[in-house]
């Protein structure tokens, strides 16, 4: 329930009906997967409801909802975090640009024009008060003072919602935000359901980048004492398949893709969208579930359904909620963060369903088309940065793909007329297809700009980067994940290499 809502139960009764009679129908569907029995829960209501509004009418509702890009309950009003400029250590608190709507992007970037700000606190939306801080440290210490945590840099992640410019959260190593005994979580072997939005432009192998319930000790108290999501590309039980990244669960002492803990899913090689949604639901006693979907487009794979690791049965879990670490406060992961919540109680399938079409029609994107973002383009697939090789300000240089290192050869800016610039040595070269080529396999170079349409790009939500003049994509060449491997035009295909995020 959202703070600023007001509970009418007679104008929900209409929407009940519906529910169920969208259960009725998804009933004579087959799941893929074997789940637990459960009572029979209402799926979806209206399609405008928001994920925490779908949530409480499917019976399970949210204890934590976090975002710092947009609203959680269609009445929510109230802020989405706080931030801290370094100037004069003023605070600000980023609101919403309507009830249930964006996040008020504007005034982040106003307040922090000419210096740097951080991300304090992020605001738990329910009535339950469950807002994240940056973490206190723990078993694992962190580089802030005294062996905390540190904020993330509110300015590092621009993307947009629906056309908005907003901002998640880039968790660097070293970044943490935590609140102990939180309200209403799920403890022992209570159910719980957990979601988040993340990307696969950042990750990495290291423990943890985790959103979900941990110890309120912050150190490791056993198996079982933690019912997390993880999101990054370890792989702790050997015999995985693929380099991911994947969603797994953080139960304490591994990261689990199945109750055996690897992953030997030839269909599991890692998720590449730049917007992932990650799921975990567990029902404490003898079942947990995994999935993923684009956070663009589509519906949800599950990845494992079925029971605990041995030792974890029955869960534990204590009632600290986290953020971008592990259990024991483990900092070295690395991710990105846009939305989440938790739940009471284990959500069906039709409300998980639900929530997904609710995250799809957020519309995120990594640039709203009218120019103005600057960053790194990352190629996703490859987990890479498109970069003029050496540096070289010779028109004509192929672009290429290399480990990111946020070198100005690195730094492309979309301008409102669709080009992509790099500034090398006092030049602005632009991104363009070669000789005006039209045709699969033609180079893409960097050449001095013109104003032609073999200049001008379009990012799509989806992740493709398409050319003005040819409709073909930005494509890394033969799918290789090399560095040095160069770029090139080719058919869209939906494939991961031709997949980009810029930020």
């Amino acid at each position: 329930m959202p703070r600023s809502a007001t509970d009418d139960r007679r104008s929900r009764f209409p929407v009940v009906f519906l529910i169920a009679l969208v259960l009725a129908l998804a009933a004579l569907g087959t799941p893929a997967f074997a789940t637990p029995p459960q009572a029979a829960a209402p799926a979806a209501p209206a399609a405008a409801e928001l994920p925490c509004d779908l949530y409480a009418a499917g019976g399970t509702p949210c204890v934590t909802a976090h975002s710092t890009t947009r609203a959680l309950f269609a009445a929510y009003n109230g802020p989405l975090y706080q931030i801290q400029r370094s100037s004069d250590h003023a605070y600000r608190d980023i609101g919403l640009l309507a009830a249930g709507g964006y996040a008020d992007g504007a005034s982040q970037v106003s307040f922090c024009a000419g210096t740097s700000c951080t991300i304090t606190k992020i605001y738990d939306q329910t009535t339950r008060h469950n807002d994240l801080p940056i973490s206190w440290g723990g078993y694992w210490k962190g580089p802030g003072p005294n062996g905390s945590d540190v904020g993330a840099d509110a300015m590092a992640l621009p993307v947009t919602a629906a056309g908005h410019q907003v901002f998640g959260v880039k968790v660097t190593p070293g970044v943490g935000y935590r609140i102990d005994h939180a309200s209403g979580v799920a403890t022992g072997s209570q159910p719980e359901g957990i979601y988040m939005v993340t990307s696969s432009n950042y990750t990495n192998q290291w423990c943890c980048f985790d959103y979900g319930s941990g110890e309120n000790s912050h150190t490791d108290t056993g198996n079982a004492t933690m019912n997390a999501i993880y999101w990054g590309n370890a792989c702790w039980f050997n015999g995985c398949t693929g380099t991911g990244p994947w969603v797994e669960a953080d139960l304490e002492n591994g990261m689990f893709h199945t109750n055996t803990g690897s992953n030997k899913d030839p269909n599991n090689q890692g998720v590449h969208h730049p917007f992932v949604s990650a799921w975990l639901k567990n029902n404490g006693t003898s079942n947990f579930t995994l999935k993923y979907g684009d956070g663009a487009a589509g519906g949800l794979t599950t990845t494992f359904s079925g029971p605990l690791p041995n030792g974890y049965s029955p869960m534990k879990v204590d009632s600290s909620v986290l953020l971008g670490t592990g259990g024991d406060n483990s900092v070295s992961g690395q991710g990105e963060f846009f939305e989440g919540a938790m739940t009471a109680g284990y959500p069906s399938d039709a409300t998980e369903n639900a929530v997904q079409a609710s995250i799809t029609a957020a519309g995120y994107g990594t640039s709203g088309g009218g120019g103005g973002v600057t960053g790194a383009l990352h190629a996703v697939g490859a987990g890479k940065c498109l970069e003029v090789p050496g540096s070289s300000t010779t028109p004509g240089t192929q672009a290429g793909i290399r480990d990111c290192s946020g070198g100005a050869n690195q730094t492309w800016s979309e301008s409102t007329s669709g080009e992509l610039t790099v500034s090398l040595g006092g030049n602005r070269l632009c991104l363009d297809a070669s000789g005006q080529g039209t045709s699969p396999g033609t180079k893409v170079i960097t050449w001095t700009c013109n104003g032609q349409s073999n200049q001008q790009w379009t990012l799509n939500a989806n992740g493709s980067v398409t050319s003005a003049q040819s409709g073909l994509c930005l494509d890394v060449s033969g799918a290789a994940t090399a560095n040095g491997t160069p770029v090139q035009l080719w058919t869209c295909n939906g494939q991961s290499n031709q997949k980009w995020t810029l930020n």
